[in-house]
């Protein structure tokens, strides 16, 4: 079968398209998205430019392969807030996952709901500043006339659905971030619905049960993106839901690390998960389970600033670092360079500490800066296990899991060995694979197995003799991030 999966980020949408009978990616495509980013932490896009992206990427690839595309499912951005009328416009640009303009409206709907504590409670999650409820609750305030144009909230993935088909749905993954679900019951929680708008129910759409095919492609999509107009579209889902089948953490015990800009750790569980240290965001699965999930704000932006400041290349930045050895001379950094998100920081800073007489030298910060980041993916863990989650082995994904000494750090950091996917697209491809479960049914489980291909030459065992090094330095790094919370606070 001939499968397509959209991931529809932040900077870009790629498509691939995956033959399940030769398991090989035959075609792939991708456009850059532009972003308009102001004073206040305004961060937007405009919807269009998704349709138009899309059109460019079906566009480029051969036709004859675009007409035998029997699914697609798309992989988006989560948390964006996607204000649709009626007739199918999009009243106000889209605010994004990394605006933070509304955090203010955090506070607000927090309190009408009894504070902090009763809200992650009651539903799983905290409102935090990315989550879609609190846009909302600003679009209310500042465009009280759009609002009331408004027939549908969407989310971006949602949106590009309602393009391809022609219908308005949210799928329980996607929909767990927006900080209006119950993760529990996956309903919509009438209260916080009410506490952002008197009559915001009515404007939120059904959420499917299940994953499955919500609908054909319009006449219209098909024509425009060269389809066959018999062919389906999945329910599709986040970029997390999407990156956890693109990697396999589709069952219990296999935790997917990725290594990007910000940094997440997420694992499939088959029952309902809340940390009640809300450390982990307690999200839905698309595959009909939940995703815990740890997102930090610093992962290779801390190591990059580094390799920057030394002028050197990404090779001889990482012969420094393994160079220098496990604990990096003593030296230990805190990379809260963007201010974070967990550890709850949202003042914090890059701080180096440690600093002696000759254990200042750049093959000891450039490790410092790996391992800095490395504890930060520690508190997930200690939450997964703490909360009776096996963690059996990991799956990295992003551009630092190209390093390495970086995968033999996390392996011997953290006592699991570490895989890395053959196919580095993991939201696309599990967006392709999530179609192709759609249309055949079965297990997820089993699709991944048969389908996800891991590169040997990746693999990193853990050496028990290094983590006495590690277990000393995570208790290190521990009482610093404690002792300047008060200034990161």
């Amino acid at each position: 079968m001939i499968v397509a999966g959209i991931d529809a980020g932040t900077q870009s949408i790629k498509v691939v398209v995956y033959d399940s009978a030769s398991h090989k990616l035959i075609a792939s495509s991708s456009e850059p998205l532009p972003l308009i980013e102001e004073e206040g932490g305004v961060r937007e896009q405009e919807a269009g430019w998704w349709i138009d992206a899309i059109r460019k990427c079906f566009g480029a690839l051969d036709a004859d392969i675009r007409k035998e595309i029997r699914v697609i499912s798309i992989s988006g951005q989560q948390h964006g807030f996607v204000p649709l009328s009626a007739d199918g416009k999009v009243l106000y640009n889209v605010k994004l996952w990394c605006d933070t303009s509304t955090a203010a409206e955090c506070g607000e709907i927090e309190e009408k709901l009894g504070g902090r504590k009763a809200v992650a409670d009651r539903l799983g999650n905290p409102i935090l500043p990315g989550y879609t409820a609190s846009k909302i609750l600003w679009f209310y305030k500042n465009h009280r006339d759009l609002y009331e144009k408004m027939a549908y909230v969407l989310l971006p993935h949602d949106y590009m659905n309602w393009y391809l088909t022609g219908r308005a749905v949210m799928e329980r993954g996607d929909a767990s971030g927006t900080g209006l679900m119950n993760i529990f019951t996956g309903e919509w929680d009438k209260d916080a619905a009410a506490a952002v708008a008197p009559d915001l129910m009515e404007k939120l759409p059904e959420i499917s049960k299940e994953p499955g095919i919500i609908g054909n492609v319009t006449e219209r999509t098909a024509s425009e993106l060269g389809l066959s107009v018999s062919c389906a579209v999945a329910s599709g889902g986040g970029d997390n839901m999407m990156s956890a089948i693109g990697t396999g953490a589709v069952e219990d015990g296999v935790v997917t690390m990725s290594l990007g800009t910000s940094g997440t750790l997420f694992a499939s569980s088959s029952k309902p998960f809340h940390d009640s240290e809300n450390r982990l965001a307690s999200f839905c699965s698309s595959a009909g389970a939940w995703l815990p999930l740890l997102c930090t704000m610093n992962c290779t932006v801390a190591s990059e600033t580094m390799r920057k400041l030394f002028g050197k290349d990404v090779k001889a930045f990482d012969a420094e670092a393994e160079a220098a050895g496990p604990g990096a001379g003593g030296l230990m950094m805190l990379p809260f360079l963007n201010g974070e998100r967990i550890p709850d920081y949202p003042h914090g800073e890059g701080v180096i500490l440690g600093m002696r007489q000759g254990n200042v030298t750049e093959g000891n910060i450039a490790r410092a800066a790996l391992e800095g980041v490395t504890y930060e993916f520690l508190l997930g863990l200690d939450a997964f296990r703490e909360n009776g989650a096996e963690v059996r082995s990991l799956n990295l994904t992003g551009g630092g899991s190209k390093s390495a000494v970086w995968r033999q750090l996390v392996a011997d950091m953290t006592g699991c060995p570490v895989r890395v996917p053959a196919v580095s697209e993991a939201a696309a491809f599990g967006a392709a694979l999530h179609g192709l479960w759609c249309m055949e049914g079965g297990s997820i489980a089993d699709i991944a197995h048969e389908h996800i291909a891991y590169d040997p030459s990746k693999n990193a065992e853990p050496d028990p003799s290094k983590r006495e090094v590690y277990d000393e330095g995570y208790r290190r790094w521990l009482r610093y991030s404690d002792t300047l919370a008060p200034i990161f606070r």
